[in-house]
């Protein structure tokens, strides 16, 4: 099937509800999106969105943007994190006018809260910045998003997965996804095209995403020529529940909440005596392994599966109900305890890519480091690379990135599309997409994809994890290629076409081994520790040689590297304590 639209918005989550909304008001707008969009990840976000309102304690967006870039081990574009700082406060208050029920103080303001990474004065100690809907505050975003698309009489093409995208030279024009319900393909050509698809958790075993989160958008652009920004960065949450590495929110700390090691210390006081339990997250995350290496996990038996306790014993009922909800529910029904009680048993867990496809601060999609620009192309939000983020992303700095560059984009495509010629789309333009699924649906036999994700998926949290060396990182390299090798005789189960997720899995783990080799040959080149990529082989951050942002561009079975040059118009690089 064919259809035409001024704007194709892909991805149904903050990002692309917020840029779906802004371009409908003047553009003919369609979002379209592998899940229904209340089912998408912004709605797992918990602990809130960052702002410097002032509300609750003094705060400023010079303090906000300093704190971003310092958490960001330098690596962040400051004028882009000036940006974000600056908009916030807008962006928050235009949530809650639209009708996002945020936590109030008791003068009836929105209510903030402590999160790591944030402070007051330049660092010199934490600041009550986030706003929060209790701990549903993504969900919240979410739920007010959608009726305001629905609202504004946005269309919604639901379980429709992209797999292509049409480009004619440097000029995007449209793409084309296959229908879950029947199995067929369409094509999609637009003005505008914007990949709001979120990340790619699924890479890692362990992983706080959901099972779709399998980076659509960033591996259909690499297929196409487009380079991938920053890969080799990718945070560990610190705080995942043992085992399962569902997230227990940040907020837990920012409430009160204290990690503790076998011994029952404080040990963060040992690694960052200023801000305690809130430092920025890679800080904790490295903090808890150096912990459970040194036999001061739980069970002392240094495995990487050992964990620590997060206590919030001393909150009390009360708090933890009326701020912590979900995360009270979450303990109860996957651990059997009461937070209120006993200790969380907690481990890192793979969260938040840092990287991906690079864009401008209108979200306009960049092929060099030359700035130029791919016409009609935007990303926004946690696919996205613009780069706000840089080697650590801060907590709630994430839902405030995609209001802020969803909103942006939006407004950006809105103008765009009203100058652009309306895109003259051949029906050949699906042959690419048709004869990679009809190879996987011809019926000859092949391995089964579930062991080569797991394979992947265990082979990668092994080896490219939180601590990363060159022999295990090549040995990762090598996993993967063969997995992608054998791939290529991969062939689904289910022939059927109406809801095949034999199917639909296939495609997605096709995206992964892409971007597992991508993440990994880009984390084995940069030899320095900077944020979330800690080498111990090259243990100390080198501003001579890497203070430069990685371009990997996939090139059938290599990857090839370039660079592009750092924005520190605004702080000089300084070494990063607390």
């Amino acid at each position: 099937m064919y259809h035409h639209y001024d704007a194709i918005i892909v991805g149904s989550g903050g990002a692309g509800l917020y840029a779906a909304l802004e371009a409908s008001q003047r553009a003919k707008t369609a979002v379209l999106s592998k899940l229904y969009p209340i089912r998408s990840h912004t709605g797992a976000a918990q602990g809130g969105i960052s702002a410097a309102l002032g509300n609750v304690e003094e705060d400023k967006p010079e303090w906000h943007a300093f704190d971003t870039i310092k958490g960001g081990d330098y690596l962040v574009d400051q004028q882009a994190a000036k940006i974000l700082a600056e908009e916030a406060i807008q962006a928050v208050y235009d949530l809650e006018n639209r009708g996002l029920p945020f936590n109030r103080t008791p003068a009836g303001r929105i209510d903030q809260r402590r999160f790591g990474g944030h402070t007051r004065n330049f660092g010199e100690g934490p600041v009550r910045r986030a706003c929060y809907a209790a701990d549903r505050t993504g969900h919240m975003i979410l739920q007010t998003l959608y009726q305001q698309c629905i609202k504004n009489k946005v269309a919604f093409f639901d379980e429709f997965q992209v797999v292509d995208l049409i480009l004619d030279g440097t000029t995007c024009k449209g793409l084309v996804a296959v229908e879950l319900a029947t199995g067929e393909l369409h094509i999609f050509a637009a003005k505008a095209v914007l990949f709001a698809t979120g990340g790619f958790g699924r890479i890692f075993k362990i992983t706080s995403n959901a099972y779709a989160n399998t980076g659509d958008g960033p591996a259909v652009c690499a297929r196409r020529g487009i380079p991938l920004e920053d890969m080799e960065f990718y945070q560990f949450h610190p705080t995942g529940i043992m085992g399962l590495g569902i997230l227990i929110s940040e907020a837990v700390r920012g409430e009160g909440g204290i990690l503790r090691n076998r011994d029952g210390e404080r040990f963060m006081a040992r690694y960052t005596p200023t801000l305690l339990d809130l430092a920025p997250r890679d800080i904790v995350a490295r903090s808890i392994m150096t912990e459970v290496r040194a036999g001061k996990g739980i069970r002392g038996d240094r495995k990487i599966d050992d964990y620590v306790y997060l206590d919030a014993t001393g909150l009390g009922k009360a708090t933890l109900m009326s701020k912590l909800p979900d995360i009270t529910s979450f303990c109860k029904t996957y651990l059997g305890i009461d937070p209120a009680d006993s200790p969380i048993p907690v481990l890192p867990t793979a969260h938040y890519a840092m990287g991906g496809i690079p864009t401008d601060v209108h979200g306009r999609v960049v092929l060099d480091d030359k700035g130029t620009l791919v016409n009609g192309l935007y990303a926004a939000g946690e696919c996205a690379c613009v780069s706000v983020h840089g080697a650590n992303r801060l907590g709630t700095n994430s839902l405030l990135d995609l209001v802020v560059f969803g909103r942006r984009a939006g407004r950006h495509i809105g103008d765009y599309v009203k100058q652009a010629d309306p895109p003259q789309v051949p029906t050949s333009a699906a042959d690419p997409a048709r004869a990679w699924i009809g190879r996987l649906t011809d019926g000859q036999t092949g391995p089964h994809g579930g062991h080569i994700m797991e394979e992947m998926q265990t082979g990668m949290m092994e080896k490219v994890g939180i601590y990363r060396n060159a022999k295990e990182m090549q040995a990762a390299i090598d996993q993967v290629q063969a997995l992608r090798r054998r791939y290529q005789s991969v062939r689904v189960q289910d022939r059927s076409k109406p809801f095949n997720t034999d199917l639909l899995e296939l495609i997605e783990l096709r995206n992964l081994l892409d971007l597992a080799l991508i993440t990994a040959v880009s984390a084995l080149n940069r030899q320095e520790s900077r944020g979330a990529h800690s080498r111990e082989d090259f243990p100390g951050r080198d501003d001579t040689q890497w203070l430069k942002h990685t371009l990997a561009y996939l090139e059938g079975d290599k990857v090839r590297l370039d660079y592009k040059a750092v924005d520190t118009s605004i702080w000089p690089p300084k070494p990063r304590t607390y």
